[in-house]
This record gives C-alpha cells, structure tokens and sequence, in this order.
C-alpha cells in the first residue's frame, strides 16, 4: 500500500496522483504509524499541521524505517523532516529539500503557509517564504528586477512573519532602490509566481508511482531504540505485537 500525506501544497492531488496512492490529510503526531497499521510499505509526507497540534513526530519516521517501509519527503513538512531523517534513510526530494539538507535555509517557517479549509480547496491566503525566494531569483535572472530590488525584497521577505507574506505586502513594505517601482513590482511578483512547493511535490507524487509497493530491507547499520515517550505514546503496538 502507497500513502501519501498532502493538502494545500498540491489541493488537486486528487485528480491528479495514480489512483493506487491513498491519499490523506496533512499529517500530523501519529498518523505515519497508523499508516504503518494499516499496510503502508510506502509514504510519501508533503503536508503535515503544526502550530495548534502536534506535528509528525521523527521517531514515528524512524520507527517506519526500522521496519523497512520507504518513506519520501518533499516541498513542505516532508522536505523538513527528510533532511532531518536523511541519515536513517528517509528520502528527501526537491529543490526545498536540497535547502534544509545543506543549511541554506534552516528556518521551519520558510514554508509555512496560512490557507482556508479542504472544503475551499486549501484556499492560500498567503505565500511560503520558499516560493517568494523562487520567484526573486527567477525575476533577477530575468532582468524583470534589478540585483538591488531583489536584495531588498529579499531581505524584507525574511524579516516577515510568515502569515502576513504575500507578494503584493512584500512589494509594499520593502525598502526598495525606487518607491515608485512598487506597483510595477508586485504585478511581477503576482503575474510570474514560482510555486517551487507544487514542483518538488510533484517530483514526490512521480517517485511514488514509480517505486516498488512492497517494503525493502530492514537498516542494519541502526537499530530502533524505543523511549518512555514511544511507549506511553504507541503503547498499543506494544500489545498488538
């Protein structure tokens, strides 16, 4: 069985993931082992909350991978917890991923996103720190803005509390070179938005499909090492097994 954990990051996952990939919920603090519970031998981990509940939980990750289960992170909470699970074998994919796994970027609210509910279609009512960064550099290249204008719209884009980042804030608070440029600017921003989250999720959701549905060796260079946390948290596996 193939899960995958994705909400606002890819909100048509639906009509788009092969229709052998369960599809559920951001995840969070519990939900990789019930996947394990019901079958899983792959996961792929996009979306996961925070903020008002627990969020995923590495050891339940590495618990997975103790059992031989292949598990994927990409583009948001997974592109996170792969970089932090790497060395266990946790699969981190994308351009995010290579981010957090080479420390250039090391802020968890870099892709932290506010959004309305899966009855809206994860509404976004504001844009991840890693998506603004995308979009500058592809700007800059482009010449649409000048390695000034990036510098201070970058700057800016950091300093912001993750909920109020949107690119027309952004290009109305930044200190740029030329006030005047700020209409101009923030119509670049909105009219050739990188979405650098979908592309990584979408390379996840293609290596999903094309990796073996069954579970792979177990480590052997590791051992899963159960707490007193594990046990009051998962005390149930304890006594399924």
């Amino acid at each position: 069985m193939k899960i995958l954990f994705v909400g606002p990051t890819l909100p048509d996952a639906a009509e788009i993931a092969d229709p052998d990939i369960a599809l559920r919920p951001p995840a969070r603090q519990g939900d990789i082992v019930e996947a394990l519970e019901n079958g899983a031998n792959v996961i792929g981990l996009i979306d996961g909350l925070f903020e008002n509940v627990a969020p995923v939980w590495h050891k339940e990750i590495l618990f997975a991978l103790s059992k031989g289960v292949r598990v994927y992170g990409a583009a948001s909470m997974g592109a996170l917890r792969a970089a932090e699970c790497a060395a266990f074998g946790m699969v981190g994919i994308g351009r995010i991923y290579e981010a957090y796994a080479s420390g250039t970027v090391a802020d968890d609210s870099a892709v932290a996103q506010i959004h309305g509910p899966a009855e809206l279609g994860y509404l976004p009512l504001s844009e991840p720190l890693v998506n603004v960064q995308a979009t500058l550099r592809a700007l800059a290249e482009a010449g649409a803005i000048s390695e000034a204008e990036q510098t201070a719209l970058r700057a800016r884009s950091e300093a912001m509390f993750f909920k109020s980042l949107t690119y027309r804030s952004l290009a109305d608070t930044a200190d740029l070179p030329d006030p005047a440029r700020r209409r101009a600017i923030s119509d670049f921003l909105r009219a050739n938005a990188i979405n650098q989250k979908r592309i990584d999720a979408l390379e996840l959701l293609h290596a999903i499909v094309d990796c073996p549905n069954e579970r792979q060796q177990p480590p052997r260079d590791w051992t899963f090492k159960a707490n007193s946390l594990w046990h009051f948290a998962f005390h149930r596996l304890e006594i399924a097994s």
